[in-house]
């Protein structure tokens, strides 16, 4: 990560909430055509989340704790605040002295830009504004939340907005938290209804939702250069499993989520 830092621009695309169990269904049925196009070998990693709700998941990835790899480690980081003892540093891992990674890429010339999604990022109060307060900039509409159906479509237009106006010569470091997930997400599948609610089937929409939106943000982020992508989910959701519903609770389904990484080469 020494050599990518400072030479390519940077994705970190949270899709928030996504289960572990969804995505690798939906890759391996081919109906992530646009995700999977970029998954090393088509599949998702395997990885623990750092924390059980956005908040305390953010917080962590930021502070270069990334979802770590379901099996016994250490495993070395991409990037990591120094910190003395630390048995995740290694020679390739981009050790920087800020508490965070966005302040740390800011002071090696990166332009970092936040596009928010769920409440955690919408800036409206005190809570709201912790995690988009690390970038230099910030960018969060209704359009954007859990409520819209239309959510994604519109961060990745914000999203192309964003890398067109940027200087040519400036560096990116793009943040955008996907809330078509979380739930209310019973509205991407056809025919579903508020009354009946959310589902596995109805999670499972959303995420094909997204999928049939994401080729533009990649198209966006490797117009300029190459890019750096990493595509996670923050955490996982109950849908009624062992009598459990929702997240920020210990559950298999919440602690196992979806991983990847890998470079998004220049357009041609």
């Amino acid at each position: 990560m020494n050599e990518v830092v400072g030479r390519d621009d940077l994705l970190l695309l949270t899709l928030d909430t996504l289960r572990y169990d969804v995505a690798v269904a939906l890759a391996a049925e081919g109906r992530l055509p646009n995700l999977a196009a970029h998954l090393p070998g088509g599949t998702w990693e395997k990885r623990h989340a750092p924390g059980s709700f956005t908040y305390a998941s953010h917080q962590a990835m930021f502070a270069g704790f990334l979802p770590t790899p379901a099996a016994p480690g250490p495993h070395p980081r991409l990037f990591a605040s120094r910190f003395a003892g630390s048995e995740t540093t290694e020679r390739r891992t981009f050790v920087f002295d800020n508490p965070d990674l966005v302040s740390a890429l800011a002071e090696h010339g990166y332009r970092t830009v936040c596009v928010g999604g769920v409440g955690f990022f919408n800036k409206q109060g005190a809570l709201g504004s912790v995690l988009p307060g690390l970038f230099q900039e910030s960018h969060w509409e209704p359009e954007f939340s859990v409520a819209s159906p239309t959510s994604f479509e519109s961060q990745v237009a914000r999203a192309e907005r964003i890398v067109t106006e940027l200087p040519a010569e400036e560096r990116l470091f793009l943040f955008l938290n996907a809330s078509a997930l979380h739930q209310p997400n019973w509205f991407h599948l056809p025919g579903a209804t508020r009354e009946a609610g959310d589902s596995l089937v109805t999670h499972a929409a959303a995420l094909v939702y997204i999928d049939r939106h994401i080729g533009r943000l990649f198209a966006a982020m490797s117009s300029r250069r190459r890019c750096f992508a990493v595509v996670c989910s923050d955490h996982g959701t109950t849908y009624g499993e062992d009598g459990y519903t929702g997240h920020r609770l210990g559950h298999e389904a919440v602690w196992t989520v979806p991983y990847s990484h890998f470079f998004l080469e220049p357009s041609a």
